[in-house]
């Protein structure tokens, strides 16, 4: 034979051996087909014919449990292991196929229940359903089933995962130092730490949340801003809490409580509507601390550069209210905003009842206000050709209030509700008050024309309407009682547009309220347009905030002027645009901004930002600043680093007054069966890697997240009844380590742990030629497992016996098999050197089986 015939025989047996692995290679044989093993041994003949039976006449592949991901409709329904069986049709021939039951089935969406025919056996005849058909794809692990009557994207409850019994504290701590420059400044310090203990126990979630401030002129205080136990109630597709929390929004204002609710859950429901989330955006004028506050208590502080801001990364508290948010800036001075957490409109699908029923007692921030027992029951009905009505009550011994409400999915043009509450109220010392509130939501997000509006919402009140927490917050103890403020009208709007194509995006968000009693008028407008052209972005943003007071309480004061009313207002307008510098360094970028205010000064900023290290983990800005009317000059540095054991930030600014020094700290611990792992922020739903041995490993899409030295890590958000993946990096994989798998898919209940389990094979990697007893290689085909490792895997033996196997212990034993049935086998007693270069991290090895 020719060198060149030698050389193409190798390849092609190369070829062979691994479509046979992969399973790629189809015979598409029928009953009678067969192929020559001869043909594998025309350079190198070997006692005895390969054996290459079992591949044969089933598509390539042998039989047997294989772990895949499970396609319906082209939606990623399941990741499991499934039996492959022969499986003989009508023309004779046999074909493997997949072995799934019908339980099985109905959990991944399937309608089992119109197809009686499937059986209730292990395997479910899948020709029972019209059109269905199965396609398995071995090379990329794949199930593709096409079936009609899937529901999409359900997730059987039965899949759900409670996950472990594990013990977990999020905490977070910043502060600052600030240093007086001059005279007109003085030293002072502040530091705010934020705690989320909890506890799993099966379905039970016990959570708290504390917070700590202490300032150098103030004393320090401890806050606890609920704490409660929650489970999730499968059958009524709802959540039950006992504790501190805040009944829902939809139908009343958000009240807190300490007691026990029932209330729906609507992430239980396949394709569900997400609640509202609100977005922080601002303009600072300098070096400032954001302060958010939300029923009265501090929920989330930074620090923040000159210029416009976005804050997105608060943790929930539970329920609702708006976010009255406060940025202090260098001299001293204050600006005040308020953003609202509404709902959104009140709609549900046909047929769908949402409901909530909450009692216990009032809970304010204020220790002073009276702990009122209190009760409120709702319920949200959809009705046909897109209708909803809903409803609710509230009742204590000082109020009662009932509401009547209707949605409506309005198609094209958005979606819309409507309702009036009726109340009847005795505040302290006054006499019973009646009244009604009537209020609009509307939401729609219009592709053709790129528009959505989040929220957009009116609300009047009569003069005799008190809410519930108007007339709880009047019952407080000591004399003073102070005047309750009670709304009159509010406006609320929040719209991105885009424009028309490269021309960018603009941003709305309003807020308007007046007040019956007080005479006070709160406005609060910002008004944002961003845009980027060939990787360079800017914006344009607009800030205002008014606040106004009638004098001596004369409601009647302003008469369109500006007599007899007090006012406190600001304007800000800022720009910036951010440049990138990839063609000389990667990941980074420069940025100018501007800032003006109509009562301070015009300040402008130049500077750097990025990301470094490997993982881009590593964030960085630095800022140089000048300032009009007296402001001088000013800068600030900071950085913040996502690594695996938590989230490290700091930096320090100056202006021509003082200079400060800012610093942070949040993590997660999270404490279970196999010890204790730490990590980033927890969100409310984590999963835990379990990859014993596999250290340093990277987990995809997850910035900065790495197993540790045992091989854990914490994936700190996943979202609750929805199938998560979770994936190891493999190009991060040490060289002593391979996974047999490398994702897994994890469906978990709210506020659950669950844990992704992960088989590291750690080890030696040798590439070992085995010797029959008479000196012919094993044949190819053959099969070779580690004897000593419990579901070891099974390597397949090359030409003249070669075999790469992974994982290997240092010494121990292999069991070769091969032939009809694997009815012939050999055995390898084998010592590895302990101690391997760099340079050869695969030994090779030549050695009998006996």
């Amino acid at each position: 034979m020719s060198l060149q015939n030698y050389k193409a025989v190798k390849i092609n047996r190369l070829v062979l051996l691994v479509s046979l692995a992969l399973g790629t290679l189809s015979f598409n044989t029928f009953a009678g087909d067969y192929f020559n093993p001869e043909l594998l041994q025309i350079d190198n003949p070997q006692q005895g014919a390969t054996d290459l039976s079992i591949y044969e006449s089933q598509g390539g592949q042998a039989p047997g449990t294989y772990h895949i991901d499970i396609f319906i409709n082209n939606d990623q329904a399941d990741t499991r292991d499934v039996v492959f069986k022969l499986v003989a049709g009508e023309n004779g021939k046999e074909t493997l196929q997949p072995c799934l039951s019908a339980k099985a089935l109905a959990a991944m969406g399937v309608k089992t229940e119109l197809f009686p025919d499937l059986g209730d056996g292990e395997c479910a005849s899948l020709s029972a359903i019209p059109m269905a058909h199965a396609e398995y794809r071995f090379g990329q692990q794949q199930l593709l089933l096409s079936i009609p009557q899937a529901a999409r994207g359900f997730v059987a409850p039965e899949m759900w995962d409670n996950g472990i019994t594990a013990m977990m504290l999020n905490y977070s701590i910043t502060g600052a130092n600030n240093y007086a420059r001059t005279t007109n400044a003085q030293d002072n310090d502040s530091q705010y730490v934020n705690l989320r203990p909890g506890i799993n126990i099966g379905p039970w979630r016990l959570r708290n949340y504390s917070t700590y401030s202490r300032s150098s002129d103030n004393q320090s205080q401890w806050d606890t801003v609920y704490t409660y136990a929650q489970r999730s109630i499968i059958s009524l597709k709802s959540q039950m809490l006992v504790g501190d929390s805040s009944s829902p929004a939809d139908v009343f204002d958000s009240v807190p409580f300490r007691g026990a609710q029932l209330a729906s859950d609507d992430d239980m429901i396949p394709d569900s509507q997400k609640g509202y989330a609100p977005v922080v955006r601002g303009i600072a004028r300098s070096n400032a601390q954001v302060i958010i506050r939300q029923n009265g208590y501090v929920i989330y502080q930074s620090f923040v550069a000159p210029g416009a801001f976005e804050i997105t990364d608060m943790y929930p508290t539970g329920g609702s209210g708006d976010l009255f948010v406060t940025i202090k800036e260098a001299d001293g001075s204050e600006q005040t905003m308020v953003v609202p957490f509404a709902s959104l409109p009140v709609l549900q699908r046909e047929g769908r009842l949402k409901y909530s029923v909450t009692g216990g007692k009032y809970r304010s921030y204020d220790s002073s206000v009276d702990k009122t027992p209190f009760m409120q029951g709702t319920a949200i009905y959809g009705l046909p050709h897109g209708f909803t009505m809903y409803g609710g009550s509230q009742a204590a011994s000082h109020y009662q209030s009932a509401a009547l409400g209707m949605g409506k999915n309005l198609g094209d043009y958005g979606a819309i509700s409507v309702d009036i509450t009726q109340a009847l109220s005795t505040v302290k010392d006054q006499d019973k008050r009646s009244g009604q509130s009537m209020r609009a939501r509307y939401s729609k997000d219009i592709l053709q024309t790129g528009t959505n509006v989040t929220i957009a919402g009116y609300r009047y009140s009569t003069s005799g309407y008190y809410s519930m927490q108007d007339v709880m917050d009047s019952y407080r103890s000591g004399q003073d009682n102070p005047l309750t403020e009670r709304q009159k009208n509010r406006t609320e709007l929040s719209m991105n547009q885009n424009l028309w194509e490269n021309a960018g995006t603009v941003s709305v968000s309003l807020i308007n309220e007046d007040y019956w009693n007080s005479g006070r008028n709160m406005r609060s407008v910002t008004l944002g347009y961003n845009n980027s052209w060939q990787g360079i972005s800017y914006g344009l943003n607009y800030s205002y905030n008014e606040n106004s007071t009638a004098q001596n309480g004369n409601n009647n004061a302003y008469s369109g002027g500006s007599s007899g009313r007090i006012y406190d207002r600001d304007q800000v307008f800022a720009f910036n645009i951010s440049i990138p510098l990839s063609r000389w360094m990667s990941n980074t970028y420069s940025s100018y901004s501007l800032s003006s205010s109509q009562k301070g000064n015009t300040t402008q900023n130049v500077g750097l930002n990025g990301t470094a290290l490997e993982d881009n983990n590593l964030s960085w800005s630095a800022q140089e600043s000048y300032g009009s009317k007296g402001t001088g000059n000013g800068g600030n540095l900071n950085a913040d680093y996502r690594g695996t054991y938590g989230e490290v930030n700091g930096g320090y600014s100056y202006d021509k007054d003082s200079q400060r020094l800012n610093y942070g700290l949040q993590g997660g611990i999270l404490v279970h069966e196999n010890g204790m792992t730490l990590g980033q922020p927890l969100g409310e739903t984590i999963a835990l890697i379990k990859a014993p041995g596999a250290g340093n490993v990277g987990v995809s899409n997850q910035t900065g997240v790495k197993t540790d030295w045992r091989g854990y890590a914490i994936v700190p958000y996943t979202s609750p009844y929805r199938k998560n993946s979770v994936q190891l990096n493999t190009e991060t994989l040490p060289d002593d380590v391979d996974l047999t798998l490398t994702s897994q898919t994890v469906i978990p209940t709210r506020g659950a742990v669950v844990r992704a389990n992960f088989n590291a094979s750690v080890g030696q990697r040798v590439l070992m030629t085995l010797i029959r007893q008479g000196g012919a290689p094993v044949p190819f085909g053959a099969m070779v497992t580690a004897s000593s490792q419990k579901d070891a895997p099974s390597f397949i033996v090359g030409d003249d016996g070669q075999v790469y196997l992974t994982g290997l212990d240092n010494s121990g034993t292999l069991i070769v098999k091969w032939g009809s049935d694997n009815t012939q086998q050999c055995q390898v007693d084998y010592s590895l050197p302990t101690q391997v270069s760099l340079d050869s991290r695969i030994q090779t090895l030549n050695i009998k089986c006996k």
